[in-house]
């Protein structure tokens, strides 16, 4: 399960995703160069003729060939959700992953446009199938939002069939099918006109989605007032309102969500659903109008309330520990420290929070063309995150 939002203004494209996965399994960010056209690429079940790729940042579970989410060096930004759909994704031989398209997307496109163009002709031609997890049988259906500076779409899919709508100023997805008859793109088999609430299974409760897209929708609401800090703020929800608001004076939730509750306003944005999911990995992407004078990222392992946003320059790579599953499972640790006593929250953040806002008070003081201030930044950002670890034992 996963949350995903994006705004897009006049100042051009803030994206953000939180993964939800199994607690234990590890996710990475990696940089991952341009390759040349030829040959084939494996993807997790699949051999699919190799168009090439551009560059592009993306968080991986480590057992996946696919991302959950990432930025390329265009600008374009893309990330996937869960769904349960009628299609039957149990009954299916293995195919493509939502993880899959997501990679594949962020390698072949220059536009979102691009993007939906790519991932609908490999959805119709290839299908979708197989486990999208390590160890259980999971298979399942994705929606995707795909967005640049300019546009975006969300994308909703059922096995082979799918709809679009383009994105104006913004959205947000969680783990439900949110279009109706309000798309302008569909896969051939869908006649016009038609709903399509009508491939969501009718017996998953869309209360499982609902809340957090309430908090999601809220953050998107902002408008042109929405700023990566804010976007950070609704990723950190633990269902009683963003980061820092009214009922957090101090800046962190007085309490993390014990049990999902009839109504399953317990599964919230920052995901904490003991033994079977977490919010693993989290990103927030800032793209500029034009990409090359102001993409860069947030980008946080493990969960958001117990884990420090290293700010990114895409073109400058990424530092080596965010690639690195042993830090991973530190701030994994962390997670599983809270859990167990709630009160350790605060001493978390407190040491903490002044780490993130130094490290984002010194990258947004790198100027867009200063690629050696980025370099130097992106080869010891992480030394102050490795600091703060070791003093709460991590």
């Amino acid at each position: 399960m996963c949350d995903a939002l994006c705004l897009i203004g006049p100042s051009g494209l803030i994206f953000a995703k939180n993964s939800d996965r199994p607690p234990n399994e590890a996710q990475v960010v990696e940089a991952f160069a341009a390759r040349r056209a030829g040959g084939v690429v494996r993807t997790q079940y699949l051999e699919i003729p190799d168009t090439g790729s551009v560059a592009f940042i993306g968080s991986r579970p480590t057992w996946l060939w696919g991302v959950e989410h990432g930025l390329n060096e265009h600008g374009v930004a893309i990330g996937n959700e869960k769904i349960w759909t009628t299609g039957r994704p149990r009954d299916r031989e293995p195919a493509l992953l939502g993880m899959d398209l997501v990679r594949l997307g962020l390698e072949r496109a220059e536009t979102a446009d691009d993007a939906l163009a790519v991932m609908t002709e490999l959805i119709e031609t290839h299908g979708q199938g197989g486990s999208g997890e390590r160890d259980t049988v999971e298979p399942y259906d994705s929606s995707f939002l795909i967005a640049d500076a300019r546009g975006g779409w969300m994308l909703e899919t059922c096995d082979r069939t799918w709809v679009a709508q383009p994105v104006d100023a913004g959205a947000a997805i969680s783990n439900r099918i949110s279009l109706e008859q309000d798309w302008t793109k569909a896969s051939p088999d869908v006649p016009a006109g038609a709903n399509f609430q009508a491939w969501r299974h009718p017996r998953r409760p869309t209360t499982i989605a609902d809340h957090r897209l309430a908090a999601t929708h809220a953050c998107v609401a902002q408008g042109p007032l929405t700023t990566a800090n804010s976007v950070v703020a609704t990723l950190r929800d633990h269902g009683h309102g963003p980061w820092g608001g009214p009922l957090e004076p101090n800046g962190w939730p007085s309490a993390l969500p014990s049990e999902p509750g009839a109504d399953h306003r317990g599964v919230t944005v920052c995901m904490h659903l003991r033994g079977y999911q977490a919010t693993t990995a989290s990103m927030v992407c800032r793209v500029d109008q034009n990409p090359s004078t102001g993409t860069r990222a947030y980008v946080a392992l493990g969960s958001p309330c117990v884990s420090v946003y290293v700010p990114v320059f895409p073109a400058a790579g990424i530092p080596a520990s965010l690639s690195d599953e042993r830090t991973w499972s530190r701030f994994a640790a962390a997670r599983d420290r809270v859990e167990a006593d709630p009160d350790a929250l605060e001493q978390i953040r407190a040491v903490f929070s002044p780490v993130e806002d130094e490290l984002w008070a010194h990258a947004d003081a790198i100027s867009a063309a200063d690629t050696v201030a980025m370099q130097a930044f992106t080869a010891t950002a992480f030394e102050s995150v490795k600091a703060a670890l070791t003093r709460l034992s991590l």
